[in-house]
């Protein structure tokens, strides 16, 4: 196929916050022009002031505003551009906005449309990667549509049991199950959970693979057939199946291992004809047995340290292959160094994970040495209560796991944040935590952190 060029002279920015903050940076260095879009509310956020032109797009309910496709799609042919790079969340995922796009003449920054339908549809996704030689956990073929199917698939499986939600993400819509005498509640009470958060009520079950790993494959791939993998994250530190920091490389893959995991997800992506910036998820059990979980078929939040460990810059290439460039490099010039780590700074209160909306009245940025910071917040900017918390990324880089460990409690130590509470202090105690300092984690470990914790309090208190 003859490589056609569509050098992109303005994109518009279908997102807020770090992430449309994190787009605007490299759009910069590649010479294109940026267009970002806000609510009401975010009119004072970074990436308002950063962009080269900006447009309110509604108020501050997202489906007012950045849900709103309408107003987006207006904005990028008022401004005429040339792309649009969806971020994640939002519309990152949403197969018809691709439509809409393409149907406008406008290119959407990400894979086919009919590729984020086909993987946004967990049940069709697991079957699809099955084909593609990728193994699954053993789980429903189908959607299960009453209790007692259910039962009998459950009797074929074996318990312990994880009913899903097909359709979304973020620990929305699971249940785990560990007899038959739980699997209605958890059928019904999954089944509403996810209609409510992706108008989908569609379940399936499959086996729990208890204290796995969470890790995840970095894939890039152009729209030759020509694809890559930049290694995998380490996502096990979660809670609620909410990702609260990441690590790369993980701590138990052995290259042998890393390269087995890594040559399943290029070679599912290529079957696929998948082409941009993609992740695939796997659930590594305690026999280093994995076990394709999803695909994540955009820009993801813990992708800087990817980029730490391999210098590759996921967004330039995102941006590069939908301008429909090849990707100029193989797998042999992939090269993975030190490690990385990324905490995720939510604006919760760090002992209930409560909200902490309000206005920042301090604010202080860590440096030295191997330290990033994504932000798009400051000194007086007010934290809004409609939107997701995160308010930065703290990474850091070192050339071993002890030396990032230590960079990284450095650099938290330097960060200030006062007028709201932030998750600052859980994440120090992370890494404090003897049993995380020995890379001893799966995705259970958070439950076991908290609960340690606690206990020390009740101590605290009672003495």
């Amino acid at each position: 196929m003859a490589y056609e060029p569509r050098k992109f002279k303005k994109i518009l920015i279908a997102n807020r916050g770090e992430i449309a903050c994190r787009i605007i940076w490299t759009c910069k260095e590649m010479g294109i022009k940026t267009v970002a879009v806000h609510s009401d509310v975010d009119r004072d956020s970074l990436h308002v002031r950063f962009a080269d032109e900006a447009a309110c797009i509604g108020p501050a309910p997202s489906a007012q505003s950045y849900l709103n496709i309408p107003a987006i799609i207006s904005t990028a042919e008022i401004f005429n551009v040339d792309a649009i790079h969806p971020g994640y969340g939002f519309l990152a995922e949403s197969p018809y906005f691709a439509e809409i796009c393409d149907a406008c003449n406008i290119k959407f920054i990400g894979p086919s449309a009919s590729l984020i339908r086909l993987m946004g549809d967990k049940i069709e996704a697991r079957r699809v990667m099955h084909e593609a030689g990728l193994p699954v956990v053993p789980g429903s073929p189908d959607a299960v549509t009453s209790e007692e199917e259910g039962l009998k698939l459950a009797r074929e499986i074996g318990y312990p049991l994880m009913v899903k939600a097909s359709a979304g993400g973020g620990g929305r819509g699971m249940r785990i199950v560990r007899n038959e005498n739980e699997l209605g509640k958890a059928l019904e009470t999954a089944s509403t959970e996810a209609a409510a958060a992706f108008n989908n009520g569609s379940v399936y079950i499959e086996r729990y693979v208890e204290q796995p790993r969470h890790i995840e494959i970095q894939v890039l791939a152009d729209e030759y057939g020509d694809c890559i993998h930049l290694g995998e994250r380490e996502c096990s530190i979660q809670r609620r199946h909410q990702k609260l920091m990441e690590e790369a490389p993980s701590t138990v893959l052995t290259p042998e291992l890393r390269q087995k995991m890594g040559e399943a997800a290029v070679a599912a992506c290529k079957k696929l004809g998948y082409a941009s910036a993609g992740t695939v998820e796997f659930l590594l059990d305690a026999q280093n047995n994995f076990y394709f979980m999803e695909m994540n078929t955009r820009i993801q939040v813990e992708h800087p340290v990817t980029e730490m460990v391999t210098l590759a810059d996921v967004v330039r290439n995102q941006i590069r292959i939908a301008e429909g460039e090849p990707l100029g490099y193989t797998q042999d010039d992939v090269l993975i160094v030190g490690h990385a780590i990324e905490c995720r700074i939510n604006a919760e209160n760090p002992e209930t994970f409560a909200p902490s909306p309000g206005t920042i009245t301090a604010f202080n940025l860590p440096g030295g040495p191997g330290v990033r910071v994504d932000t798009f917040v400051y000194s007086g900017y007010r934290v809004s209560p409609f939107y997701d918390s995160l308010i930065a990324k703290v990474i850091v880089h070192a050339r071993t796991r002890e030396l990032a460990i230590a960079r990284m409690r450095r650099a938290l130590d330097a960060m200030v944040i006062e007028g709201i509470k932030t998750t600052i202090p859980l994440h120090v105690k992370i890494m404090d935590d003897p049993k995380f300092r020995r890379g001893e984690i799966d995705t259970n470990f958070m439950e076991y952190f908290l609960t340690k914790n606690s206990r020390k309090a009740e101590i605290a208190v009672g003495g």
